[in-house]
């Protein structure tokens, strides 16, 4: 088995991949695992719960569930535009027919990723749609597609403006200081920073220069380590400033209503409505009857449709993206249950509800 790698066009060719924007699809390349096998070789078995998502890349796989019942997928058929037996465990053996390449995900970090880029879409159009915001977008949206917030539960995303603080500065003034504990951390909201570094005793040296919308301070907060540079004021300038409470607190997952597939189907008897909140590909492959399907990206615009005297179980993959918009929906006064662990985890469960394209 080789490993290799391949291209954002190729990679945009798969469902649920082809809904990420572009800066999200650079990051996911470079988590992708691309492996080659020769015929003969298992991919999968039957029970594993590897936890990965697979997409053929190349050859002939043959797919053998627990009734000995045989189907063939052939890279560049339909079929190969989704991922290969997505469920957890694996409801079937996967067979190279011929050579075959695939490339693998982590699940949960390829939903993570989902939930974050449609998130951000989410707030985004929020900032665009209020005249508040109309001095501050540019900024605020180069933020959302900073990697550092990667870390941030998607959840968490509607919080991180609300606990930034605008201060002003005058050329001149240091704002954090070389072998300083660290306390906070800042986005340059206007003007220049002049970052510096001293080597023992010598005078600070300047190797960089910050710009408008650039994060500076995180790393120490990150690795608990102290301050590794002197970043002062080149201009006067607006810096927004996130304490160390705030930014811990961002990165702490906020409380969902997640239950079991046993008590959801419980509450879905007494009347909750089906939720999937995954793209419309993913929905047209495979869905659980009766579900209404409101992508996570379009929730914001659709929601208003929503009855708020309902409740409704939301659902995905993994959690990962219905826990958001759970939490977008709660915002909005809606009562939302959780699916724990998504689709993935439930497969054997839910197998009966679910409806096939």
């Amino acid at each position: 088995m080789a490993q290799e790698s391949i291209d954002k066009s190729l990679l945009q060719t798969f469902v649920p991949v082809n809904a990420l924007s572009g800066d999200q699809l650079d990051w996911l390349l470079d988590q992708q695992e691309v492996c080659r096998y020769a015929s003969g070789d298992a991919l999968f078995s039957l029970g594993d719960r590897d936890n990965t998502t697979i997409y053929l890349l190349s050859g002939k796989v043959e797919l053998t569930d627990e009734e000995g019942k045989t189907r063939t997928i052939s890279a560049g058929d339909t079929a190969s535009w989704h991922p290969l037996e997505h469920a957890q465990p694996r409801r079937s053996t996967a067979r190279a027919l011929t050579e075959v390449s695939v490339v693998r995900f982590d699940s949960f970090r390829l939903d993570t990723i989902l939930s974050w880029d449609q998130s951000a879409g989410y707030v985004i159009l929020d900032i665009n749609a209020n005249s508040a915001y109309q001095n501050d977008r540019e900024w605020m949206i180069r933020l959302l597609k900073s990697k550092l917030f990667h870390r941030v539960p998607p959840t968490n995303i509607l919080e991180i403006f609300r606990r930034l603080k605008a201060h002003r500065h005058k050329q001149g003034d240091v704002i954090i200081r070389q072998g300083e504990a660290a306390d906070c951390c800042y986005i340059l909201k206007e003007g220049v920073c002049e970052v510096a570094i001293s080597m023992g005793d010598s005078a600070p040296t300047p190797v960089a220069m910050l710009e408008e919308g650039q994060w500076f301070g995180e790393e120490a907060l990150l690795s608990g380590k102290p301050r590794n540079a002197t970043v002062t004021m080149a201009t006067d300038g607006v810096l927004m400033k996130l304490e160390r409470q705030d930014f811990d607190a961002l990165l702490r997952e906020p409380i969902i209503n997640t239950m079991p597939a046993e008590d959801v189907l419980a509450a879905a008897e007494k009347g909750a409505w089906w939720l999937d909140v995954r793209t419309s590909d993913e929905f047209d492959q495979e869905h659980l009857v009766g579900a209404t399907n409101m992508p996570l990206n379009v929730l914001r615009l659709k929601s208003r449709l929503l009855d708020p005297s309902k409740t409704y179980i939301a659902y995905c993959d993994t959690g990962r993206r219905s826990a958001t918009a759970a939490f977008l929906l709660k915002n909005a006064g809606l009562d939302v249950i959780v699916l724990d662990g998504g689709l993935n985890a439930n497969a054997a469960n839910l197998n009966e509800y679910l409806t096939q394209a």
